[in-house]
């Protein structure tokens, strides 16, 4: 099994007085990651909301009930937290009252269960987030010859676990992670009042992967509202499918400052929503396919070791352009993404002037220098 990074940060916030709750996309490893945790410290009680019975237990935020429910454990892990209406005021309880109890939550979105526990749970938790399989992580475990070789398929199948255990059925288990599976809990909302429009946005999305994004040329397309589109885009960025890249301006007239960029947290989950397994020598889009790839991969870097950034993309009304901006303790770190190591590539002097800058030119022959 691929030893995630999140593992050592979680195990030394064991018996810390609060909840640690773990959220992140379907299939990214949530349960097994927290079971293995554990279960190496000794006897835990599992609690599975998907289980009727465990919900309306759950749901039953009464200190009498949940006492008799998980003081015969001193570690339980409550899993599918989202299931359970009022989940927060249950946790608080928990973690409030009955102080021999270190609970660990799972939670397959930030939808519902954010809004029901954030309140609640204030100043009681440790929140992280899993995504799918970092490349540190990935080379971590099969070490630099292995990893690099399978560098174009990562591209193409994205880092998804299963994906990734599953060699040769890449595509039929793409082809289910993004179907409705990926977006369940969406479904289930009751803003969600035009399912198919899901679809038919990811796909509008991902065939602009690399470029600005207006929500007023999304609505036009798709035949609604920029509102609609608006608030679509935000419930698939809570459900952890999509994120969002602001645009950097500060200093000059003619920056971009309105339009964002979308990219996928996954590029497998992006290319089966176009249905294009094609190898990279055969596609038009590699260059955005190294784009989306490292900068996904470059937020798992700060997310799993905990650094504080700004991230942004920059442009001008002249087209000059950075594909990728963090700001981090005041200072800017531009880079620019080529997949060609020997692609002519060069800074903007205009950005250079304007924003005092650390540069870097990221490759397919330095890009470890990058998210290792």
């Amino acid at each position: 099994m691929i030893e995630r990074q999140l593992e050592n940060i979680i195990k030394s916030r064991i018996n810390s007085g609060k909840a640690i709750v773990l959220l992140g996309p379907r299939q990214t490893g949530k349960t097994t990651l927290l079971t293995k945790i554990a279960s190496e410290i000794g006897d835990f009680l599992l609690l599975d909301c998907d289980e009727i019975f465990i919900r309306e237990r759950l749901e039953d935020a009464n200190f009498e009930n949940l006492k008799q429910l998980v003081t015969s454990h001193n570690l339980v892990f409550i899993d599918e937290a989202q299931r359970v209406k009022n989940i927060g005021l249950s946790l608080k309880i928990i973690t409030d009252r009955i102080k021999s109890v270190q609970l660990l939550v799972s939670g397959s979105s930030s939808l519902e269960l954010a809004d029901e526990i954030n309140e609640p749970l204030t100043g009681r938790k440790w929140e992280y987030l899993l995504l799918p399989i970092s490349w540190y992580e990935f080379h971590s475990h099969y070490g630099y010859l292995k990893a690099r070789q399978q560098l174009d398929q990562r591209l193409i199948y994205g880092m998804y676990p299963d994906v990734i255990n599953h060699t040769g059925n890449e595509e039929s288990v793409l082809k289910q992670l993004s179907s409705s599976y990926l977006y369940k809990d969406l479904l289930a909302i009751q803003s969600i009042r035009k399912p198919e429009l899901l679809s038919k946005l990811l796909k509008a999305v991902a065939l602009q992967l690399g470029n600005e994004v207006s929500n007023n040329e999304l609505a036009n397309l798709l035949g609604v509202s920029k509102d609609t589109i608006a608030s679509y885009l935000d419930l698939l960025e809570k459900a952890f499918i999509i994120f969002r890249l602001e645009p950097l301006s500060r200093n000059l007239r003619n920056e971009i400052s309105t339009n964002r960029k979308i990219y996928f947290y996954d590029n497998g989950i992006r290319n089966a929503l176009i249905s294009n397994y094609n190898p990279l020598p055969l596609r038009q889009d590699t260059g955005v396919l190294w784009e989306n790839f490292l900068i996904s991969e470059r937020y798992k870097y700060l997310m799993n070791r905990q650094i504080s950034a700004n991230t942004y993309f920059w442009r001008t009304t002249q087209q000059q352009e950075i594909d990728y901006i963090e700001e981090r303790g005041g200072i800017f770190y531009a880079y620019e993404f080529k997949w060609n190591v020997k692609a002519n590539a060069k800074f903007s002097r205009t950005f250079t002037q304007a924003y005092h800058s650390e540069q870097q030119i990221v490759d397919k022959g330095n890009f470890e220098q990058f998210l290792l």
